[in-house]
């Protein structure tokens, strides 16, 4: 297997061509400490969205895969090698992770955009040092976070601690394949637990790469594993695994609820679900700057191709400026044209395979049969290289009651929905299964709290879309899922809350 260096980072489409030519993709399961095939000899082929070629040919684990890992996991988390190393310990080895990943950084994106389809210039400078961050920032927590003492009468002491919990399996989706798994592998490692890292199958590559680097960083045999495989044979096996202590999880509701199924029928087992988003993006009349919001709301729903769960998918706009700002968002969406992936230029990749396509595509069609009005997008594009290309796209007309601005697509799909009032906005925004996201844009300081405080929602941007960085926790409501990913508080799934009560005699 080969990982050529570079000194400096390809510039042109050309270049990132000649990278990708020199990698060698490995495609086998990491278990204690070692690359090796699964079980049953079976594979699976991981098949670039750019141009349709077989990337390499993966690893397809099942039930006697999950139970090798689940047992070195167990044994390593029990041989305190990982648990009991002192918080300064996992907190340098974790550091020196997140550096291996910056070093590695161009061969990682190229990894991200071959597999995923995103484009190169958004795997580089948003993939890789986000997922590098997470666990950096991570790691520095680690021994800044402090147990407490209970409020007791003088002869006793009351402690409160937290423990790490043991066997993680961490099942992460397709999307953003590192940002999702360092959000759960860094906290879980950091708090001193053994981790099982279940890839999508539609894009594993990066975090089978990312085994091999943390091996290097330092991370014994056994506490760090990656199984490849179907998420309903090895992500299966692991939820109903007797000695998994906690499963987290990213992707679609339906399976966020199926794992909670396989929970209660197992070991009662921790289950922390991010699911999906119907996220409202709701501009009134007086938002400061009408052209940045349409600016914004065009990247909230094409940026990653609208493969993103806080995608601003319906775009709630006050009916005054309802026809101008339409105006402004399909001029504003100009910048965000398909294109090769590989071309730094492009901002706008392949959907991830054919099936993602093929349900974008339907979406679109059932958006046009319910009636609403089609203004923008709306084609596959690109079908001569191979790859899987479809059109930012934006219906006007739409109101809730409508398949495409209830159910999540998870793709370049815009709803734009109008409303008159305030109230009227809220009741839109909130009359909705998922509560993931939400944006308000006014210049009215009781406008944007009052809408703000009243959206049952996990993350509220006022003034813009998308923001928060690791000090602020990301998670929904409603069946957007539970827990929260990113700051302190994503400790809290990692850990049991011990009680230890002490009388001084």
């Amino acid at each position: 297997m080969t990982h050529p260096e570079r000194a400096t980072t390809p510039t042109n489409q050309a270049g990132w061509q000649a990278l990708a030519g020199q990698l060698t993709h490995e495609g086998r399961a990491y278990v204690n400490g070692a690359y090796q095939w699964a079980s049953n000899g079976e594979t699976f082929a991981s098949i670039s969205p750019l141009d349709g070629r077989t990337l390499t040919n993966v690893a397809s684990c099942d039930s006697i895969d999950a139970d090798l890992a689940v047992a070195a996991a167990r044994d390593a988390f029990n041989s305190g090698i990982w648990s009991q190393l002192a918080p300064a310990g996992r907190k340098a080895v974790l550091i020196r992770f997140a550096e291996l990943i910056e070093a590695h950084g161009d061969e990682l994106a190229l990894l991200e955009t071959l597999d995923m389809g995103k484009p190169i210039s958004h795997a580089r400078a948003v993939d890789v040092p986000a997922s590098a961050r997470a666990i950096r920032w991570t790691a520095e927590a680690i021994d800044k976070v402090y147990g407490e003492l209970a409020a007791t009468p003088h002869n006793q002491i009351g402690m409160i601690s937290r423990e790490p919990m043991g066997v993680i399996a961490a099942i992460v989706p397709w999307n953003f394949p590192m940002i999702m798994a360092a959000w759960k592998i860094a906290p879980a490692l950091a708090t001193g637990n053994s981790v099982i890292l279940k890839p999508s199958e539609k894009s594993p590559l990066t975090a089978i790469r990312l085994a091999a680097l943390a091996e290097e960083a330092g991370i014994p045999s056994g506490v760090f594993n990656v199984l490849p495989g179907y998420g309903h044979i090895v992500g299966r096996a692991l939820a109903l695994h007797m000695d998994v202590d906690c499963l987290v999880f990213t992707g679609s509701t339906n399976v966020a609820k199926q794992l909670m199924i396989y929970a209660g029928q197992s070991n009662m087992k921790r289950v922390w679900l991010e699911a999906g988003g119907k996220s409202p993006n709701i501009v009134f009349a007086d938002a400061p700057d009408l052209k940045k919001a349409a600016a914004e709301a065009a990247s909230a729903i094409a940026f990653n191709q609208g493969e993103v769960c806080t995608a601003g998918s319906r775009l709630l706009v006050e009916e005054s400026i309802r026809a101008e700002f339409i105006e402004l968002i399909r001029e504003a969406l100009k910048t965000w044209r398909p294109g090769h992936p590989l071309d730094p230029a492009t901002t706008c990749g392949a959907i991830v395979d054919q099936a993602q396509l093929d349900r974008i595509i339907e979406y679109i069609g059932i958006g046009q049969s319910e009636g609403a009005t089609l203004v923008e997008g709306g084609q596959r594009v690109m079908e001569d290289t191979g790859g899987l290309f479809v059109q930012p796209t934006v219906f006007d007309g739409v109101n809730n009651n409508m398949r495409i601005a209830s159910e999540e697509i998870f793709g370049p799909v815009l709803s734009v929905i109008g409303f008159r009032t305030a109230e009227e906005a809220i009741t839109i925004a909130n009359d909705s299964i998922y509560g993931l996201a939400a944006a308000v844009w006014t210049s009215n300081l009781n406008t944007a709290h009052r809408v703000a405080k009243a959206l049952r929602a996990g993350s509220v941007w006022i003034n813009h879309y998308d923001g928060g960085d690791m000090t602020a926790p990301f998670g929904g409501f409603k069946q957007s899922g539970n827990g929260r990913d990113k700051s302190l508080h994503a400790f809290d799934k990692y850990t049991e809350l011990k009680a230890t009560w002490l009388v001084i005699e």
